[in-house]
């Protein structure tokens, strides 16, 4: 492939021609994506593209069908999603030749997983060189599915033996005691997304397998008191939903040769009125300590439908909107 440009105009070549339906998508929906989504005009003519419009955007296009393109070559699939993942790198990587780095693909038995945004892309890096990770943000901004994915991952290449997940038993106000059932039953739709992303990954046959052999272990939160998880890659997901008491004890748990991902988002918080959450205490509490990485995710990142960003937007405004109004008032009653 080769390229060059002009102010405002960037003209593209592609040499594998069997490539280019991939990359421009059926009836080339993803320039008609890239068109929209920048505001620029893209023209394919065999297997040239010319791209025009205001230049900081041409750039942007051309370094996003680039990384598409190479996508395409190392045999990863390009669908709207990518489409918008290489977008959101290309604008925050500006003269970056290669958005997709080798330390931010995963591969599984099932699927290779790229990093769809710029903090994805830190979380993984993050996953990958510290003990301990706090993963932060909104609903559908991977911080779970990314984590098994990297605990799956390095599951296979054996640099640790076994992975341990789990979620507090606590969610939207129900009760373990009030669900009907045996223990199992009661515990299993709380750890669910966690089974949902293991099949994702892995196929069905090798996740019943290890799950028996105990390769895998998914359990609540409680379950894990008293014990050293040496030589494991080990999740707890929903960590909003942890006393102190609870945060303490699960960090405590780690051993040997041993990660721990710790997602949570702090505006879905469960717990009974009053009561302090545990994750938002470990972050003050272990703020500047040696081993221990942060990352925090925004709608932006949100890879989801695209409602969901909005959703997210639309929640996220109004608390600020309500927060204000609270302020405004108390400063009344003040003066």
């Amino acid at each position: 492939m080769s390229a060059d440009g002009a102010e405002g105009r960037v003209q593209m070549q592609f040499d594998d021609n069997s490539l280019l339906p991939l990359l421009f998508g059926e009836r080339d929906r993803n320039l008609d994506r890239i068109e929209r989504k920048l505001g620029v005009a893209v023209v394919s003519r065999g297997n040239r593209i010319a791209i025009s419009g205001p230049s900081a955007r041409t750039d942007v296009a051309r370094a996003a069908l680039s990384a598409l393109y190479e996508r395409l070559q190392r045999g990863l699939e390009v669908d709207a999603a990518a489409v918008d993942a290489a977008l959101r790198l290309a604008q925050s990587r500006p003269g970056h030749p290669e958005l997709w780095s080798e330390g931010e693909e995963i591969r599984t038995k099932k699927r290779r997983i790229t990093a769809r945004s710029p903090n994805q892309a830190a979380y993984l890096r993050a996953l990958r060189e510290h003990e301990l990770v706090f993963g932060l943000g909104p609903a559908g901004t991977g911080k779970t599915y990314l984590a098994v994915a990297t605990a799956v991952d390095m599951m296979m290449s054996g640099a640790i033996e076994r992975i341990v997940l789990s979620r507090p038993a606590v969610e939207a106000g129900e009760r373990l005691g009030f669900l009907p059932g045996d223990l199992r039953e009661k515990v299993d739709p709380y750890l669910r997304p966690l089974y949902d992303a293991l099949y994702d990954m892995l196929p069905g046959d090798q996740v019943m397998k290890r799950l028996a052999n105990g390769d895998i272990e998914i359990a609540p939160l409680a379950f894990m008191r008293g014990r050293t998880l040496a030589n494991a890659f080990v999740i707890l997901d929903e960590a909003q939903n942890t006393t102190p008491v609870q945060m303490k004890m699960f960090l405590t748990r780690l051993g040997e040769n041993a990660r721990m991902a710790v997602t949570g988002d702090l505006s879905q918080i469960d717990l009974p009125p009053g009561a302090q959450c545990g994750l938002r205490d470990a972050l003050d509490t272990l703020d500047g300590v040696e081993g221990v990485a942060k990352i925090e995710f925004t709608e932006a990142d949100v890879v989801r439908h695209p409602l969901v960003s909005r959703i997210v937007r639309a929640y996220d405004q109004r608390d600020r909107a309500r927060a204000s109004a609270r302020t405004r008032k108390s400063d009344e009653r003040r003066s």
